[in-house]
């Protein structure tokens, strides 16, 4: 019965994050008066739906996504009101609707994540006896504010430049201590028993202190998913991270399931109200993950993607003319294709570090 929940929770979280992309791409096609032929939640057969103008509504058999079929997005048409039919500026807002109503969610789940948890400031609590930071004169209380020069807002920045970085490599790290800043190199210290690199310094976050505290440290917490999917494409491009990284609907949803799991263990002995609101925010941390994600990869200038439309239509601007249909159709049609290769590869990949845990 718990995996069932956890599927269900799983698969309605991956629903509701493709649902509010698509209505974003649907909300902006109506403020700009495209004709919407359909808006579907879900996928598969259909098991409700009604008309109202000239756009169908319709509720599908699998709560697993949804789509937003618009007038000429895809083909010829001659409707005034069809999608490329429209300017420059539309188009481009259209497209853009969906990744941004991602990083909108993102950014909600987010304040949730704020209240109901903590805040992720750099502000250390405890220094490692022995470790380089304590011989640095790092002090609990210092918050940390760059990396080599550059800002940093979340305590996982760190441990995010660190996977960038070689451990020998010595890091600037300034940080404000009674409202002035100071500046150290520090070189991670190993770890003898772990084989690990530390900086020799930890912080558990702190408490919210209102909702404008929360709302500003939830735009820091998106920017920090957008900065990981970056960093991330960049590890990947590099060969810093293996292809057993790639994690497509199958991995992610194992893993998922693992972590909530693993929270439903760490709470056991806790009141219901405690276990069920890990559970939640376990859930929705993922949440926000996904949809940051999703936001952000739709905007990589790949055919079949809405970066991809967004730099045909930009060519369109600068050229002063569209990308003749044709020519646009192959690109997108080869862009498809590996697209789906790379889905194949990934649910195959996913299945094998299922199957051997």
């Amino acid at each position: 019965m718990s995996s069932i929940i956890n599927i269900i929770s799983i698969i309605i979280t991956f629903g509701l994050i493709v649902s509010v992309h698509e209505f974003g791409h649907f909300l902006f096609a109506k403020l700009s008066k495209i004709k919407v032929n359909e808006f579907a939640v879900g996928m598969g057969p259909k098991i409700a739906g009604w008309k109202k103008g000239d756009t169908d509504y319709s509720i599908r058999a699998l709560p697993i996504g949804g789509y937003c079929m618009m007038e000429g997005m895809t083909e010829e048409s001659d409707d005034k009101n069809a999608f490329n039919s429209k300017s420059i500026m539309a188009r481009l807002m259209v497209c853009f609707a969906g990744p941004l109503f991602n990083f909108i969610l993102a950014f909600l789940f987010s304040i949730v994540i704020c209240h109901f948890t903590y805040i992720d400031q750099p502000i250390l609590t405890d220094i490692m006896e022995g470790g380089a930071a304590e011989a640095a004169g790092f002090q609990v209380g210092d918050e940390i504010i760059k990396l080599d020069g550059d800002r940093i807002y979340n305590y996982r920045e760190i441990t995010l430049y660190g996977m960038l970085v070689s451990p020998e490599t010595p890091v600037d790290i300034t940080y404000l201590r009674d409202g002035e800043e100071h500046t150290v190199t520090l070189t991670r210290k190993l770890d003898e028993e772990s084989g690990n690199y530390y900086f020799g310094f930890i912080s558990n976050g702190r408490a919210s202190k209102g909702l404008m505290d929360e709302m500003k440290y939830s735009v820091y917490e998106v920017r920090f998913q957008v900065k990981t999917v970056l960093y991330s494409l960049k590890m990947l491009v590099t060969g810093k991270v293996s292809k057993d990284a790639l994690m497509g609907p199958v991995g992610i949803s194992s893993t998922m399931n693992t972590v909530i799991e693993e929270a439903k263990e760490e709470t056991k002995e806790e009141s219901a109200w405690v276990q069920f609101m890990t559970v939640l925010m376990t859930v929705v941390n993922f949440a926000c993950l996904l949809s940051a994600n999703l936001g952000m990869m739709n905007l990589l200038p790949i055919p079949a993607l809405d970066g991809g439309r967004i730099l045909f239509i930009l060519i369109e601007a600068v050229a002063g003319r569209p990308v003749p249909r044709d020519k646009e159709a192959i690109v997108t049609a080869v862009g498809v294709i590996l697209l789906l290769l790379l889905t194949v590869f990934v649910f195959f990949n996913d299945l094998g570090n299922v199957i051997h845990g």
